[in-house]
């Protein structure tokens, strides 16, 4: 019974679990690689990130202790100033209580002496802690305390005799002598604390720029790694699409190969059971009408015959070929005798055709038994020697030529027939491709192209030499690994 045609076209549960499973693993993959990229993009963008938090942190508490320096400096700039302020009034109290004799003078001047020693000892803290400004600061504080020393003298001796004019002169020109000294002193300490003050306002201002330029560079190397994370991905996905889409036209050169062996394989069975019909019944014919009808009659059972057998072989040679392109091709070497299995193949094959050319078999050293597939070996041999008969010319001659060496058979058919182009040699494996040069010889281009995938299927290789209206060589050689002499 016939199957339908397109019955081929059905898949099966387990087809369409393994195609199923496939896509998946391959969806796994990819989103598993994507997210390497995602995690180590985001990891370096969050150490960028951090590595800048620290430095605007570093850079933030550098910019608070200088501001805490500029306002230590400004404290110091300004009881250095209150304590002048202080001693200015305590010296005119004093001189007010001492002419006038005014209570509210000497009250004044008591709270003014209070007040600066209240500014040494809040300038003791404030100071800067160097060296020469302590050095400075223990000058004033020995020079005040002289003066304070002389100003407490001066309202004693008031207190005792109020008519000691001259010795109260005296100890206000020591007194003056001592605020001259006092001044400079005083002077080069708030110089010095100016100084302070300018180099921490100017690093300020550099830490301030620094923080903004740290900010700018972070931000833009953030964008920077995002922007090359987002590119990466983005070629990663294209990359990924086009091997998917690599990958489903592979699964479906695949099935299409899977479906077109199916499809050959159903017409080969179709065809040669009816092929097979003709043959037995031409044969039976024959052997029927043989000594009924003359030798010209017969001749028409001999091209129904030769013509089944044609077909048949072109069945086997694209059923050979779909195979070899789904790399489904069988090979199953057996020990075979090379010399009995030509010399069979030229019987059969010399039966094909309607020339009648003399295939020729040479046979040269000892017999052998070889490893070889007895079906892609019939493929290789009967495809060359039916090429050789059928572009040979009326009369040539044709070779079949048995070598073997060390470790390789070598078959080789020889033809004196119309032979090959040379730019044509490399194009003639190709199924389907028939030169330019064969004209009206009936043909379909498929029988070298079979003896190529038999032949690589041997892991073996086929040469080619020829010269157009002289003839063409076809060597083919095929590795052995044991070969036994017969």
């Amino acid at each position: 019974m016939v199957r339908p045609l397109f019955s081929f076209y059905r898949i099966s549960k387990h087809e369409i679990s393994y195609f199923s499973k496939k896509f998946m693993n391959r969806q796994f993959i990819k989103w598993s690689f994507t997210r390497k990229w995602i995690a180590v993009g985001f990891t370096l963008t969050l150490l960028l990130m951090g590595l800048v938090t620290f430095a605007s942190f570093k850079n933030t508490s550098e910019i608070q202790k200088s501001a805490n320096q500029v306002q230590y400096t400004y404290q110091t700039l300004n009881t250095l100033t209150n304590f002048y302020a202080a001693m200015t009034v305590a010296e005119s109290a004093r001189r007010g209580y001492i002419f006038l004799g005014n209570k509210q003078d000497l009250k004044r001047y008591q709270n003014e002496i209070i007040n600066m020693q209240s500014e040494l000892k809040l300038l003791k803290e404030q100071i800067h802690p160097s060296s020469i400004q302590q050095q400075r600061l223990t000058q004033l504080n020995s020079l005040v305390n002289q003066r304070l020393a002389l100003l407490e003298q001066s309202i004693q001796l008031y207190q005792k005799d109020k008519t000691e004019l001259e010795l109260q002169t005296n100890i206000t020109e020591r007194s003056v002598k001592l605020r001259e000294k006092i001044l400079p002193v005083m002077a080069d300490m708030k110089a010095e604390e100016q100084l302070y003050l300018q180099s921490s306002l100017q690093q300020s201002k550099y830490s301030i720029h620094l923080r903004i330029l740290i900010e700018i560079l972070g931000t833009i190397l953030s964008f920077l790694v995002i922007s090359s994370l987002c590119i990466i991905l983005e070629r990663q996905w294209v990359q990924r699409e086009k091997i998917e889409i690599l990958e489903f036209s592979l699964s479906q050169e695949k099935e299409l190969g899977e479906l077109k062996l199916r499809l050959f394989s159903m017409i080969s069975h179709e065809f040669r059971t009816p092929l097979s019909v003709i043959l037995l019944s031409s044969q039976l014919l024959r052997e029927i009408l043989e000594e009924l009808v003359d030798e010209q009659q017969l001749k028409n059972l001999s091209r129904i015959q030769s013509s089944a057998k044609l077909m048949n072989h072109l069945l086997t040679d694209i059923l050979t070929l779909t195979r070899a392109e789904a790399n489904q091709l069988d090979y199953k070497p057996q020990t075979i005798n090379v010399e009995n299995f030509c010399l069979n193949l030229i019987e059969e094959v010399q039966l094909f055709g309607t020339n009648q050319q003399l295939i020729k078999f040479i046979s040269n050293g000892q017999y052998f038994r070889a490893n070889l597939d007895e079906k892609l070996l019939y493929c290789i041999l009967s495809n060359l020697l039916l090429n050789a008969i059928k572009y040979s010319f009326d009369g040539g001659k044709i070779y079949l030529i048995l070598n073997s060496e060390p470790g390789t058979i070598i078959f080789q058919v020889i033809d004196e027939g119309i032979g090959i182009p040379l730019g044509e040699r490399e194009k003639i494996y190709e199924p389907f491709y028939r030169g330019q040069n064969v004209e009206n010889v009936a043909g379909t281009g498929l029988g070298l192209a079979v003896v190529k995938k038999c032949v690589e299927r041997h892991q073996g290789e086929i040469a080619v030499n020829s010269e157009v209206g002289v003839g063409t060589t076809f060597t083919v050689k095929i590795p052995q690994k044991n070969i036994a002499a017969v």
